[in-house]
């Protein structure tokens, strides 16, 4: 109950700082991430978010500090080249880009270990915590630490609303976005930059290896909601900050579970809830309009017998038998007493009886 009241009246000063720098960090990410999710290009921010060890231990080696500026620098610098060698493996040869992404991924990725396990064995004393990289340490975040993040958010939220037009066009349409003349080597520039600084940013709360799943996760989710891009964004953040909240209190309430985990369990749990009942896209609706579906095409089919019959008869008020509508079509007597029944129900055929 102590724990209850802590976390939700924010008693705990440091809880302040948490929340804040998680809801930022993930509400940014999450508008990145719908552009990165329509673009077809999820992967890359996974590619992103393993390319950015090895700048990070490098920086520290370089620094000898985990002072965040020069985290930060480190991991753009690795981040930008991991991107810009799968644009030249990708564009240069017959490699395809999910394969250019998992062969830079695994590089990159193994590098950073390798640096890191360099690292650990120095005996810095400064190097500790270092390590929470790979899997987030949201209760290590400090008030300067809130303040780049703080920057970092306003900054890609300011960027989608004032490019929103553009990124719309070459979201959906490049060649289109080509045909008008519109800069789409500054505006695809723009959309890198976006999802480097979100990947950096997000890192130190969900960790390296599940920071693809806050930028991808959230938007999926929305798009199974809503066709609209607008709508789409501020409901993949929505999730996103939500998710963040609840895994937040459920790492703080049980000890020693690690916060980013809990936060991507927390929104996969509403992504699969939103791919099952979801009112347009969800397996239950699919599954009830194909029900429907079906329904609608045996009615139609033993209306039409009906007609056939009359014409054939030249009566279209005498009585059929369900067996005789079963054999003409090769229908099951069963799904006949069932369509047969629903006509009644609307008003299209009345039951005789058999006297």
């Amino acid at each position: 109950m102590k724990l209850l009241t802590e976390f939700f009246f924010l008693n705990n000063p440091n809880l302040i700082y948490i929340l804040t720098g998680i809801m930022l960090l993930n509400g940014s990410a999450a508008i990145v991430g719908c552009f990165i999710f329509l673009k077809k290009q999820s992967l890359i921010s996974d590619a992103l978010s393993h390319s950015i060890l090895p700048g990070i231990c490098l920086a520290f080696i370089i620094s000898g500090t985990k002072n965040s500026i020069f985290l930060t620098l480190g991991a753009f610098i690795t981040g930008w080249i991991s991107l810009f060698l799968i644009n030249i493996i990708h564009k240069k040869s017959k490699i395809k880009e999910d394969a250019a992404i998992a062969i830079i991924l695994s590089i990159f990725f193994g590098t950073g270990v390798v640096l890191l396990t360099i690292i650990q064995q120095s005996g810095n004393p400064n190097q500790v915590g270092l390590h929470s990289f790979l899997f987030g340490k949201a209760a290590s975040l400090l008030k300067k630490d809130i303040i780049i993040f703080i920057f970092i958010s306003i900054a890609i939220v300011f960027s989608v609303i004032i490019f929103f037009n553009e990124l719309f066009i070459i979201t959906f349409d490049r060649n289109f976005a080509i045909s008008i003349g519109m800069p789409i080597e500054h505006l695809e520039f723009l959309i890198t930059l976006l999802v480097i600084f979100s990947v950096i940013s997000g890192i130190q709360t969900v960790g390296i290896v599940l920071m693809s799943s806050i930028m991808i996760t959230p938007a999926a989710t929305a798009r199974l909601w809503t066709d609209d891009l607008k709508k789409m964004i501020i409901l993949s953040a929505v999730l996103a900050i939500l998710s963040g909240i609840i895994g937040s209190f459920i790492s703080y309430t049980i000890l020693g579970i690690p916060t980013g985990p809990c936060i991507v369990i927390v929104i996969s749990i509403i992504s699969i809830f939103s791919f099952i009942f979801s009112p347009k896209k969800g397996i239950l609706f699919k599954k009830i309009k194909k029900y429907k579906n079906k329904n609608e095409i045996l009615l139609e089919n033993i209306l039409k017998m009906l007609c056939e019959l009359g014409e054939k008869d030249n009566s279209f008020f005498k009585g059929r038998k369900e067996d005789e509508l079963s054999k003409k079509k090769h229908i099951s007597i069963k799904k006949i007493k069932f369509g047969l029944f629903l006509l009644s129900t609307r008003g299209l055929v009345e039951k005789k009886s058999n006297k």
